[in-house]
């Protein structure tokens, strides 16, 4: 079989009745998906505070290069960092220049992230399947739980998942538009950014399915169109200069390796098979691995029915024109992330960019049942399967909700929710989700007024929404559903703030910072993830009892190496002193601590996690 061609004259042929919105409705959809996204992504960059562990601990390294100059070299608590790629620690300092150091200007960066993946999304659906499914993907995309869920947290993810998509749509306009030549540029300079990202992964994910794409479709034979020389000089023009000069400035680490060897070799190729050091991963069983996916695709993940039929009609389509290509290259994407990261070491977020290439053929799917539902006036299919599923999922989640609710009507309100949670020992659990197996029925108590929005919304708005469909309203069905997630997304936010206390320490921060005076240490207790907001919220320097580990090893392995590792003989040392001290305790270690230090005054307490002093 021979290439098949895009050309500038290859369109998208698409009904007008599949690809437009209902008259009078084109220029509402678009404020509402500027309402929607408001809600649920811009009243959390106030709220909550930045959380311990990655979030603190990334906001912190993006501090100290804004307050140090050093645009080079990651430093966390004074420590070389050398784990991360630098554009979104740029980004969150430029940031910090244009707004201060605070909450805002940290999370504003992956805010506008997101703002970027949704219009990616609408533009590339719009142009492949017309404007309904172009409207649908940026929806689907700013209502998705996992969306939401792995952007409450500072990481790269969604930035890179924004630049590897992009990559490959400026690719395959390329090959429909052989005069817009720029776009292959464009292309080259998105991988190269995604490098600068989060590594290599966003060289191989495009390139990877570039490849894929090219042998599949025989494209490969247009290769001279491709800018390949032109385009690789771009490539490393862009990222080579920051490797080349953090190569150069951090050698002489463990066993004399530098940057390249821990970047390159650790975090890369060792983390893939497993064998990184230090361990500080985990990974998923494979079948949890595979159908949590549901759960971050929520809720557009029960209409993936209607995508995976877009394989049969594309396979009956004889044209062969830029929807069908787009699908192509979705679903190789797709599975070349899901596949990877199976295989790989991973956490649960590993796999957010293969979420717009999904959302983008759910999107699709819709749109296409939609019309044919229309067109044949046949009230049965997919959606409605779907739609009737979400509402039963609906119902089932409210009935739980107003359960728990109930049986906790009686008990007090507790303003620390940490203090009935289960707090599990986070110490042996590496998962970013692992703090859902903390809930308890006491936590409701604390949590009535998200539960019971979330549960309203649960038990009316799938149920509404499926009305709708049944009465033929397929766009306001569509739009209900994904407005009830967004009041669902708005009450688990609100939520996420009355876990303010247990997931950061910015309270125990502000008493340390009240009764602080020069000369005063500040010291915490076994890993600096357990505390790490405290480095950002006090802007000093922090000693590490036993702390040696995880993202703070290679660091201080440097001979230039800050001296703030102590071990346990040291702390009870210098606790006799005549210096005063501020000990932060994680609450898996307090009995540990306490047999330690059997003099000690507690500074302060907040879901189990203490501060002591050894002067009152």
């Amino acid at each position: 079989m021979g290439p098949l061609h895009l050309s500038a004259t290859s369109t998208v042929q698409v009904s007008e009745t599949q690809a437009s919105v209902p008259a009078g409705l084109r220029a509402a959809s678009y404020w509402m998906l500027a309402v929607v996204f408001a809600a649920v992504f811009l009243g959390s960059l106030f709220s909550p505070p930045l959380l311990d562990d990655a979030d603190s601990t990334h906001a912190e390294a993006a501090r100290e290069m804004f307050v140090s100059g050093d645009y080079v070299t990651l430093y966390v608590n004074g420590v070389r960092y050398l784990e991360k790629a630098p554009l979104p620690y740029w980004l969150v300092v430029g940031s910090y220049h244009l707004f201060g150091i605070n909450e805002f200007s940290t999370r504003l960066p992956m805010a506008v992230s997101v703002l970027l993946l949704g219009v990616l999304a609408l533009v590339w659906g719009r142009r492949a399947f017309g404007e309904r499914a172009g409207i649908y993907a940026a929806l689907f995309v700013y209502t998705a739980a996992g969306v939401f869920l792995f952007t409450r947290i500072l990481i790269p993810d969604v930035l890179l998942s924004a630049l590897v998509a992009a990559s490959l749509y400026f690719f395959l306009t390329a090959l429909e538009s052989q005069a817009d030549r720029w776009r292959w540029y464009a292309g080259y300079a998105c991988i190269a950014l995604g490098v600068l990202t989060k590594g290599l992964i966003a060289l191989a994910f495009p390139g990877g399915a570039a490849f894929i794409y090219l042998a599949v479709t025989g494209e490969w034979r247009r290769w001279r169109e491709f800018r390949l020389g032109t385009g690789l000089a771009l490539f490393l023009l862009i990222a080579a200069p920051w490797h080349i000069m953090a190569g150069l400035r951090n050698t002489g680490g463990q066993g004399g390796h530098g940057f390249f060897w821990f970047y390159f070799v650790n975090e890369h190729f060792l983390r893939f098979l497993g064998k990184r050091y230090p361990r500080d991963y985990n990974k998923l069983p494979w079948a949890l691995y595979w159908s949590l996916h549901l759960v971050w695709l929520f809720p557009w993940s029960l209409y993936l029915p209607a995508a995976i039929r877009t394989i049969i009609d594309v396979r009956k389509d004889p044209r062969r024109d830029f929807s069908a290509h787009t699908r192509l290259l979705c679903w190789i994407l797709a599975g070349l992330i899901l596949v990877f990261f199976a295989i790989s070491t991973n956490q649960e977020y590993y796999t957010f960019p293969a979420y717009l290439p999904l959302l983008i053929l759910i999107a699709d799917g819709v749109a296409r049942s939609e019309w044919s539902e229309y067109q044949s006036g046949v009230r049965k299919g997919w959606l409605r399967i779907s739609s009737g599923v979400l509402a039963v999922v609906g119902l089932a989640a409210a009935v739980v909700l107003l359960a728990l609710l109930w049986q906790s009507r009686h008990l007090p309100f507790e303003p620390d929710i940490g203090n009935v949670l289960a707090k599990h020992d986070m110490s042996s659990d590496t998962l970013s989700t692992s703090h859902m197996l903390d809930l308890s029925h006491e936590s409701f108590a604390a949590l009535r007024l998200p539960a019971a929005l979330a549960a309203l919304t649960l038990l009316i708005v799938p149920v509404y929404s499926f009305l709708l469909r049944i009465r033929r309203r397929y766009y306001a069905a569509t739009w209900a559903a994904a407005l009830g997630m967004t009041l669902f997304l708005v009450a688990a936010h609100i939520a996420l703030g009355r876990f303010g206390p247990y997931l950061s320490s910015r309270g125990l921060a502000q008493k340390i910072a009240a009764q602080e005076r020069p000369g005063d240490s500040v010291m915490i207790y076994g890993d600096q993830a357990f505390g790490s907001s405290l480095l950002f919220y006090l802007d000093t320097p922090i000693k590490l009892v036993e702390g040696r580990t995880t993202s703070m090893w290679f660091g201080s392995t440097f001979p230039d190496a800050p001296h703030i590792y102590l071990t346990s003989a040291d702390l009870q040392r210098d606790w006799s002193g005549t210096s005063r001290i501020f000990l932060f305790v994680p609450a898996h270690l307090k009995a540990k601590v306490d047999s330690l230090l059997p003099n000690r005054v507690v500074v302060g307490e907040e879901s189990g996690k203490y501060v002591y002093s050894n002067r009152p």
